[in-house]
């Protein structure tokens, strides 16, 4: 019994070594294994998208937490901008297939919209790691000890599903959503552009 504890616990810490080899490589084999359809057990949302229209909105979300750099965010200092909140975490797979699509879209949005991210389960080492290979700038709340982001998106947010995009109109209403995996910057585009042009 002993042996086969510890040959489990070599395995796993093999496994451990290997991921973080490869994540410092430039290599991204999670990415790889998940556009190649191998999930390894990953449960997500199926890419599946809704957009609702204003007169069925809900009530606005409210959150906040401290970010990977050590600062605060409030979603109240944003008052009357358009909000897209991306769910995620470093080891997601289709998190990490579609970063490059969030740090473009970061860098294209003007006045009047942005990006926060909600990390549900990594300490700040593990995220400004994930930040720094693809080029990141928007911030992340670190969600993982205290669970009160994700807690303002409850009902919105499936919590199997990871990555999960919502995207806030200006009052800070759920006015977009999509379920898994961005695949097509266009998507994410059209949901913006939607609600940027709304009155």
């Amino acid at each position: 019994m002993r042996r086969r504890i510890r040959t489990a616990l070599a395995a796993a810490a093999a496994l451990a070594l290997a991921a973080g080899l490869s994540a410092c490589s430039g290599e991204d084999t999670l990415a790889d294994q998940y556009r190649e359809g191998s999930n390894k057990g990953y449960i997500a949302g199926d890419g599946t998208y809704v957009e609702i229209a204003p007169e069925d909105r809900g009530d606005p979300v409210v959150f906040d937490g401290g970010t990977v750099d050590g600062s605060t965010y409030d979603s109240t200092a944003h008052d009357g901008e358009v909000l897209v909140v991306n769910f995620w975490y470093a080891a997601c797979a289709p998190c990490r297939a579609e970063a490059p699509i969030l740090a473009d879209l970061d860098e294209r949005l003007g006045d009047g919209a942005s990006i926060v991210g909600i990390n549900i389960r990594d300490a700040a080492g593990q995220a400004n790691a994930f930040d720094e290979q693809f080029g990141i700038g928007y911030p992340s709340i670190l969600d993982v000890d205290s669970g009160m982001a994700q807690l303002a998106f409850a009902g919105d947010v499936p919590p199997n599903a990871v990555p999960t995009t919502i995207v806030l109109d200006r009052e800070h209403r759920v006015a977009a959503r999509l379920l898994g995996q961005i695949s097509d910057a266009s998507i994410i585009d059209s949901m913006v552009d939607t609600v940027l042009e709304e009155d």
